[in-house]
């Protein structure tokens, strides 16, 4: 049969313009929208198919504006980077062979609505290319004749029935122009049914049938929402008419006279290199030479994957709706036993009544063995008149042996949360050997957010039931185990079906970046039960000595209360913004240095800094916030934390926070204790050792100046580091041409401010206003230090123009972050991402070293009966709790593997210490 495809054009400009950064070639002209459509086009083209249409939206009215002269009447006009690659774009559309069609007075979906009916009617099978939802209302099936279908080339999506559309829409193909009328299109400035979204259109249209329908009962439905119906009635019909794609456009073209031509070589050639677009001229035949001749700036792999090139296409199975089976008796979990025993890996999820980890209780599991396969078995639901389920005990008996069987990979997405519950549950998991999470994390952590959800729409082109959908939102949310059965199957199995779908396609995008597979397979994924152990162990908390704490935080808070009364002269209340800034800006004159984003005068840290030094009053409520955050965020909030079935504070570190790899915890955030304050650090005496053991801490010292180091490879920085001496004096000494002896503890404090600021792009401005100094003597200190190493300039700016030219940097072990603004026409935002390409492989490298040595001094605690535990990891440092007399070997063994995570031209130094609490060992 002949195939024919229709390609939406216009929204292929539009979404290629607004997913990519704004790219350019050498000449400066822009890219960006270019390049995402010569990707897609290129997908499309290696389908072959037999005729092929590019459609694009005419200049000027339609019939549309005729009925509706607000019709698109919000939408802006085409930014001018974009309308200048409108021309470039068609002249390659030509180029492939391709015909462009524009037709006066109708839009482009109008065109392909009436291509694709009559091809139909012709014989020909017919795919339209698009993102717009409104071609759902066109998809038809014919059982082994002609139909048509949508695809979304961006996510690899595919609608090609009624099923596909009602699993994405909740409707069937016939019943999308009433659901559109219903909900309206902010978009196209077509008001539909106020607070009508998705799912209520959908349930109207379940319940009815049609839009008719729906205004004919319009009195039936209640509440607010039926009066919003009621308050629409007289605009629905139009909204209809405006909604339905016409299919009997008058066109000079007929569907069969769209052949492909052949493509014109020397014209493509020409444009691919004048644009910069390397792997398309290199598919032509171009030379590396000529490739290389003109690039496209920040075109980095990861922009290119972002709009799905034909080999990163899921194929259409992996967003087709799912089989889910209900496992309530033997016989149906002897059957999907076998099948687990069956299978090489499978996907898991558990359903729990809580986000606690340590403390959930498992109310269900689901298991996927391959797409759209899986099931739900519940254990614990309980609502009144639940269906009889399987014993929990006897369905994690039948399941303990595939858990544990190292042959079978298991797969999850946040799977570290199931381990943690399953552990609790007497079941251990071995080979947990994939997490979709991290995948994407490693992939691309900038791209996406990396929960299942947002994966699933980014990756499948799939809608997920959400957790509201079934239980609930706010204070009406139930707890899982009071989900109907059928909605929690459906919920559940979908977890798992979508976390092994998803694994089918990230791992075939990882595969294609062999430099990151490392990152994930030798960093990521092992320390994912690394991290399970430590939360696991948790932390001795001194609940006595934070009350104390708190108490003598209290009587400050007072006294500091005090004291502002008393320096404004009146009583006002320290915690209304609006009440000291009636105070500080209209009573006091002082000046509003800082402005909020409406305008208004701030009195955050900020402001209040900025005038500390002109009254005593802002410095006073500073130390009063300081102090009540303390009390609120710590001294109060942990004794609260502690588990009662342990008595210990567990953290929960997150793998996949920062993009730069460095892990995050939350629960309580043992990564933002203030340790530069006398109060801060005494927060960490409350963190202590039970009777017989003690706190060992070992902290990498001035890691990332040393990967600084490395990197820049600069030889009076390697000396300092080689030489063991203290670097902030070396740095001094060479800066103000001194011998290190008499180096002067200002002087070392200007070089200390000079290494770690360069790190994050402190400019003289930055560096004056911390050292107090003029903007001209800090400027000489930064051309001072450049002049003494000029290794770190080079690397400075060799890695600015790396960045420009891919797109991302690079830690020492391949891990990438993404720099979306590296080539942005904003000055502030390029230059925000330039300081982030020169510290994200210092802080990214120090992320993996700690991770790597975190793995081996697990595997080696493994081994040694419990003489010691790891209990926390903040920053740069690692946290023990161990036996008082093994506290040397620990010293000595976890040093040791500290020193050797990474091979650098300077060696890697810990200091370590030992205490009854965290302080202490300090």
């Amino acid at each position: 049969m002949k195939r024919l495809v229709l390609i939406d054009g216009s929204s292929y400009l539009y979404r290629a313009f607004h997913a990519l950064p704004p790219l350019s070639n050498d000449a400066g002209e822009p890219t960006g929208a270019l390049f995402g459509v010569v990707n897609m086009l290129r997908a499309t083209l290696k389908e072959q198919p037999d005729y092929a249409a590019f459609v694009v939206d005419a200049p000027g009215r339609t019939f549309r504006d005729d009925l509706d002269e607000q019709y698109k009447a919000n939408r802006p006009p085409m930014p001018d980077d974009l309308r200048s690659q409108v021309q470039p774009m068609c002249d390659i559309v030509h180029a492939l062979g391709i015909d462009i069609l524009r037709v006066p007075g109708v839009e482009a979906d109008d065109v392909i609505g009436t291509l694709a009916v009559q091809a139909v009617a012709a014989g020909i099978d017919v795919t339209i290319s698009t993102g717009d939802k409104d071609f759902a209302q066109l998809v038809r099936q014919q059982e082994g004749g002609p139909g048509i279908a949508l695809v979304n080339t961006m996510s690899g999506s595919r609608l090609d029935s009624d099923a596909s559309v009602m699993a994405k829409f909740g409707v069937r193909a016939d019943q999308i122009i009433d659901y559109l009328s219903l909900m309206g299109d902010s978009v196209d400035n077509i008001p539909g049914v106020d607070k009508c979204g998705p799912k209520t259109a959908a349930k109207w249209l379940a319940e009815f049938g049609t839009l008719d329908a729906v205004i004919a009962n319009a009195d039936a439905i209640k509440g607010k929402i039926g009066e919003n119906l009621r308050a629409a009635l007289v605009r629905l019909p139009l909204n209809r008419e405006l909604a339905t794609i016409r299919t009997d456009v008058a066109l000079e073209q007929a569907p069969d006279q769209l052949l492909l031509r052949q493509q014109q070589v020397d014209a493509l050639s020409g444009l691919y290199a004048r644009y910069g677009f390397k792997q398309a001229l290199r598919e032509l035949g171009g030379t590396a030479a000529t490739a290389d001749g003109g690039g496209v700036r920040n075109t980095a792999a990861g922009y290119a994957r972002s709009v799905a090139p034909a080999e990163d296409v899921p194929d259409a199975a992996l967003s087709a709706p799912g089989e889910y089976d209900m496992v309530v008796t033997d016989e149906q979990l002897d059957a999907w036993c076998a099948r687990l025993q069956a299978c090489d890996e499978f996907a898991f999820d558990t359903e729990t009544d809580s986000l606690d980890a340590m403390r959930a209780n498992l109310v269900g599991l689901s298991f996927a063995t391959e797409p759209g396969k899986a099931c739900y078995i519940p254990v614990g639901h309980d609502y009144p008149g639940a269906p009889t389920q399987l014993p929990r005990e006897h369905v994690l008996d039948a399941l303990r042996g595939v858990f544990a069987d190292p042959g079978k990979r298991k797969l999850g997405q946040h799977g570290k949360y199931d381990l943690h519950v399953l552990r609790r549950h007497g079941i251990e998991v071995n080979a947990y050997a994939d997490d979709t999470m991290l995948e994407s994390f490693v992939f691309n952590a900038t791209a996406s957010r990396h929960d299942m959800d947002s994966l699933a729409k980014r990756y499948l082109g799939y809608d997920t039931i959400k957790f509201s959908d079934v239980a609930g939102k706010g204070a009406k949310q139930i707890l899982f185990s009071q989900v109907a059965l059928d909605d929690a199957t459906r919920y559940a199995a979908e977890d798992a079906d979508i976390t092994l779908r998803l694994h089918r396609v990230l791992s075939a995008r990882l595969a294609g970046e062999p430099s990151l597979g490392p990152v994930y397979r030798d960093i990521e994924m092992p320390l994912v039960p690394v991290l399970a152990r430590i939360e696991a162990n948790g932390v001795l908390i001194d609940g006595a000595e934070l009350r104390r704490q708190s108490a003598d935080l209290g009587r400050r808070m007072l006294a500091a209360q005090q004291k502002a009364t008393e320096l404004a002269g009146r009583t006002f209340n320290l915690d209304s913004p609006k009440q000291l800034g009636q105070l500080l800006f209209d009573e006091l004159k002082l000046p509003a240095l800082v402005k909020t984003p409406g305008g208004a005068p701030s009195t955050n840290e900020e402001a209040l800094e900025a005038i500390a030094d002109q009254h005593e009053l802002p410095r006073v409520i500073l130390d009063y916030r300081g102090l009540a955050k303390l009390r609120s965020t710590y001294t109060d909030k942990l004794p609260e934390m502690v588990n009662p079935d342990t008595g210990r504070v567990h953290t929960s570190y997150h793998q996949a926070g920062a993009a730069t790899g460095r892990l995050a915890s939350s629960d309580p955030n043992l990564q933002n204790i203030p340790i530069r304050t006398d109060d801060g650090r005494r927060i960490r005496t409350a963190f202590v050792a039970p009777a017989g053991r003690k706190i060992v801490a070992c902290d990498y010292s001035q890691i990332e100046l040393r990967i600084m180091a490395h990197l820049s490879e600069d030889p009076a920085l390697l000396r300092a580091f080689a030489s063991g001496a203290d670097v902030h004096r070396a740095t001094a000494a060479e800066v103000f041409g001194k011998s290190i002896d008499q180096v002067d503890p200002n002087e070392r404090r200007a070089a200390k401010a000079i290494n770690f600021g360069l790190m994050y792009g402190m400019s003289a401005f930055g560096l004056a206003k911390q050292l107090g100094i003029g903007r001209g003597e800090a400027q000489d200190y930064i051309a001072l230090y450049f002049s003494r190493y000029p290794g770190v300039r080079e690397f400075m700016e060799r890695t600015r123009q790396d960045a420009r030219e891919k797109g991302y940097v690079e830690t020492v072990f391949g891990r990438r972050l993404y720099l979306e603004n590296i080539a942005a026409r904003n000055q502030g935002l390029r230059a925000g991402a330039e300081r982030a390409a020169i510290n994200a492989p210092m802080q990214g490298t120090a992320a993996d070293i700690i991770k790597r040595a975190m793995i081996a001094i697990d595997a080696w605690l493994a081994g040694q009966g419990g003489q010691a535990l790891m209990v926390l990891q903040v920053h740069d440092e690692l946290v023990f709790e161990a036996d008082a007399d093994f506290v040397p070997t620990l010293l000595e063994e976890a040093g040791r593997r500290m020193v050797a995570a990474a091979d650098l031209r300077v060696p890697l130094v810990v200091d370590s210490g030992v205490g009854d609490n965290w302080e202490e060992a300090h």
